[in-house]
């Protein structure tokens, strides 16, 4: 923390953004909140390390770096902090507990997305916005910011913030690629367009490698099949409860984990879990039918002077659309 005459700041070197000085008080005291800390020791992908070895990413990164991308475009401070604060409720694991707990949704990944509301109404973020005269029950609400969510396939700040750090994370692109994606970018309208049809249609392939290589991808499907596994069996055997799950990754592995040298069952799924090998897609031979939820996008660009979707211009990406939009389903078989 430093101080800019009367004001406290931090320097936060993010790895898509940069360098940026934060001085925010209410961004500076949410960032410092348990519930943002917490997301320090949540990996963005699951559990990935095993599968994709040097990917790591956390969900802290992402919500920082959701809030500079809004503030770098000049979005308001209300919708700064929802973007700040937008992954707040996600389990350890991140998506892993839509394949664990019975209200989750493998095809829609959406139990962070519903039980957002409750999770920041019962912590302690509604007593920093209100310190600062913000609504949390207007904040929560994502209908008001237009530039932080949007239903795929249309761009929101969320969907480019993590697509921007999976491109690093997984080798897809690299620093001067990304300089060039956000300096295309602009907002008209409440909206998020590129300058031109190219720097469009380029980002939305670019996108698509990374759906189908990683967030929809076998190797994903069986990552969250075997990490789910690894949860319900300790759920079930009490090793770890309900409350555990919104911890941290490394705090309900080590809870489930001091029960490996007497239970040979928990000893193999654990085994099976750091294994990146040992599968296959077999529709006529599995184990397990997995869903994973795919994700496609459709950027707006501006075209011929006026604005469009990439699909307006490029007509075989409407199949592209419909074929991505479907969740994918994987019937697999493991072997040692």
């Amino acid at each position: 923390m430093i101080n800019c005459g009367q004001k406290e700041a931090i320097i936060y070197e993010d790895k898509v953004y940069g360098r940026v000085l934060i001085d925010e008080p209410v961004i500076l005291d949410l960032i410092n909140s348990y519930e943002l800390q917490r997301l320090k020791e949540i990996d963005q992908a699951g559990y990935f390390e095993p599968y994709h070895p040097g990917s790591k990413h956390t969900r802290f990164e992402h919500s920082v770096g959701v809030y500079l991308l809004l503030w770098k475009f000049g979005a308001p401070i209300g919708e700064q902090i929802a973007g700040l604060i937008h992954d707040v409720s996600h389990s350890a694991f991140s998506h892993a507990v839509d394949y664990v707990l019975s209200e989750g949704s493998e095809k829609e990944q959406s139990h962070q997305d519903d039980y957002f509301a409750e999770y920041v109404l019962n912590s302690g973020i509604p007593g920093i916005l209100e310190k600062y005269g913000f609504d949390a029950k207007y904040i929560i609400d994502e209908k008001n910011f237009p530039l932080l969510e949007n239903q795929l396939p249309d761009l929101c700040a969320d969907r480019i913030d993590y697509s921007l750090r999976g491109f690093l994370a997984y080798k897809v692109a690299g620093l001067e690629k990304i300089g060039n994606i956000l300096e295309d970018l602009t907002v008209q309208d409440k909206k998020w367009v590129f300058d031109d049809f190219d720097s469009a249609y380029g980002y939305a392939k670019l996108f698509n490698i990374l759906n189908k290589n990683y967030y929809s991808g076998i190797t994903t499907a069986v990552m969250f099949r075997r990490l789910g596994d690894y949860l319900k069996y300790a759920l079930d055997k009490g090793y770890i409860n309900k409350a555990d799950l919104y911890t941290t990754d490394n705090r309900v592995i080590g809870k489930i984990n001091g029960n490996l040298p007497a239970d040979a069952e928990l000893a193999a799924l654990w085994k099976n879990l750091n294994n990146s090998q040992g599968y296959e897609n077999n529709p006529d031979d599995y184990d397990a039918e997995v869903y994973c939820k795919s994700r496609v996008i459709d950027p707006l660009c501006l075209h011929d002077g006026e604005m469009k979707k990439v699909s307006d211009i490029e007509l075989g990406w409407k199949e592209e659309i419909k074929q991505e939009s479907e969740p994918k389903r994987y019937l697999i078989k493991f072997f040692d």
